[in-house]
C-alpha cells in the first residue's frame, strides 16, 4: 500500500472536516495544496452513493479541463459521464432547470458568489455542497455569503503550506520604479482628478459609483458625471503606472537576462503584447488570444520550446505550470488575491527540480496607488519572504 505523504494527509483532513460538518462547507487553501483534489473526493463519493449526477461549477472553461485532467491522473475518469460541468456565468441555466445533484463542487468560489450564484446555493437542487477557493474573498457581501452556505471547514495559507513542505519555498523582490518627469506630471493631474470626482461622490465614493451607475434617473446628470470622472481618473491613473517607461525598459532587461523559464503578468493586454514582442524566446496567453493559441502557447512553454510565458489575468488562477522558475509582475490590482494567486503560480513542487525555490519579482512605481495595494497584498505575508530593493540593485544581480 502506498505511503501517505504530508500532502495526502491534509487533503484527507479536508475532507473529513467537510463530512463532519454534514457534507457543507469550503475548504480554504493556497495554491498548490490540492485543492481540485479534495473536490474530486467529494464527487467520487457522492456519486458512489446516489443515482444523481454530480455538478461541478467554475469560473473559466480551462478548469473544467483541469478537474477532468485530474481524475484521469488519479484513475477516476469512469466518473466523468456523470459529472455536469457549468461555467457561473450559465447559473440560470441550471436555476430554470428542474435537475437536481448528487453534489455541487465550486471551485475559485470567490468568482462564484454572484446574486443568481447565490440564489442557486439556497435551492434544494443539491445534497451537498463544497466551495474550493486559495482565499476568502475580499468583498464583505460575498464573505457574508460564502459564511451563510458553506462555512470554512478547513484553512491554510501559502506559508503554513511552505512551512509543512506541501508547496516549494519562495521568495519575492519587490523593486521600486520612479516616474519620468513627463509621466509624474500626467499623475499628478489625474490623480488631482481623481480626488476631486471622489469629493462629489462622498466618503464611500466606490460603492456611490457604482449605484449612480446602476440607477441614473435616481441620482441625476451631475452625480453621473462624477461618476464617470471618477473612474475614467481611476482608469487614466492605473495605465500611466502600467506603461510606465522605466518599467518597460526594467522588465525587459530582467527577463532577456535571466536564466530559468519565467512567468510575466503584465497591467493590461497591450502592455503583454508588447513587452513580448521584445522578449526573446517568449510566447503571449491571454483573454484575446484563440484558445488554439493560448494552448500551443502553454505546450511551448511547458517542453521548454519558449522561455518566457507573457500573460495578464488568464494565468492567475487553475493553471498547473510547476516548472516555472520565476514570476515577473508588471501590474498590479488592488485585490490581494491577485497577488495570492500569482505567487500561487510559482510554488508548485517541480518533479524534475525538487530543490526549486519559487523567485518573484514585483515592478511598481513608488509613491502611486500602486505601491498601497503592493503593501496591502504583502501585509499578511512572512516578512521574511520579502525584500524591497531598487532598479539599481536589481540590475546588479542579474
Amino acid at each position: 500500500m502506498k505511503k501517505l505523504t504530508v500532502k495526502d494527509t491534509e487533503q484527507r483532513t479536508a475532507y473529513r472536516n467537510y463530512i463532519n460538518n454534514k457534507y457543507v462547507g469550503s475548504i480554504i487553501a493556497g495554491t498548490g495544496f490540492g485543492k481540485t483534489r479534495v473536490g474530486l473526493f467529494a464527487v467520487v463519493e457522492a456519486l458512489n452513493n446516489s443515482e444523481l449526477d454530480a455538478l461541478v461549477l467554475v469560473p473559466f472553461e480551462h478548469l473544467k479541463d483541469n478537474f477532468k485532467e485530474e481524475m484521469r491522473k488519479t484513475g477516476q475518469e469512469k466518473y466523468i459521464d456523470r459529472i455536469q460541468f457549468y461555467c457561473y456565468a450559465s447559473v440560470k441555466k441550471l436555476l430554470d432547470s428542474p435537475d437536481k445533484y448528487c453534489v455541487v463542487v465550486c471551485d475559485e468560489i470567490h468568482l462564484g458568489l454572484t446574486d443568481p450564484c447565490f440564489e442557486f446555493y439556497n435551492t434544494d437542487k443539491f445534497e451537498k455542497m463544497m466551495f474550493l477557493t486559495a482565499t476568502l474573498p475580499e468583498d464583505p457581501l460575498y464573505r457574508a455569503r460564502l459564511q451563510r452556505v458553506a462555512p470554512p471547514v478547513y484553512t491554510i495559507t501559502i506559508d503554513e503550506c511552505v512551512a509543512k513542505g506541501l508547496i516549494a519555498p519562495y521568495k519575492i523582490k519587490c523593486v521600486a520604479l520612479e516616474l519620468t518627469k513627463e509621466e509624474k506630471a500626467q499623475y499628478k493631474t489625474v490623480n488631482a482628478n481623481f480626488g476631486y470626482w471622489k469629493g462629489k461622490l462622498g466618503f464611500d465614493a466606490f460603492n456611490m459609483a457604482q449605484a449612480v451607475l446602476a440607477n441614473k434617473s435616481k441620482y441625476g446628470n451631475e452625480m453621473m458625471q462624477a461618476a464617470l470622472g471618477f473612474y475614467r481618473a481611476i482608469r487614466q491613473r492605473k495605465t500611466i503606472v502600467d506603461h510606465a517607461e522605466n518599467k518597460i525598459k526594467l522588465a525587459q532587461l530582467f527577463a532577456n537576462s535571466t536564466d530559468g523559464r519565467i512567468l510575466v503578468f503584465g497591467g493590461d493586454n497591450a502592455f503583454t503584447d508588447s513587452l513580448a514582442d521584445s522578449l526573446d524566446g517568449s510566447v503571449v496567453y491571454h483573454s484575446k488570444k484563440t484558445k488554439k493559441v493560448k494552448d500551443a502557447a502553454l505546450k511551448d512553454f511547458k517542453n521548454g520550446d519558449a522561455k518566457v510565458l507573457c500573460s495578464t489575468k488568464a494565468l492567475n488562477q487553475g493553471l498547473d505550470i510547476p516548472n516555472a522558475q520565476i514570476g515577473l509582475i508588471c501590474g498590479l490590482t488592488s485585490k490581494a488575491l491577485t497577488m495570492i494567486q500569482r505567487v500561487g503560480r510559482l510554488v508548485r513542487i517541480d518533479p524534475d527540480d525538487p530543490e526549486k525555490v519559487g523567485s518573484i519579482v514585483i515592478l511598481y512605481v513608488q509613491n502611486s496607488q500602486e505601491e498601497k495595494w503592493l503593501r496591502n497584498a504583502l501585509k499578511t505575508t512572512d516578512p521574511s519572504n520579502v525584500v524591497w530593493t531598487s532598479q539599481e540593485e536589481l540590475l546588479e544581480s542579474v
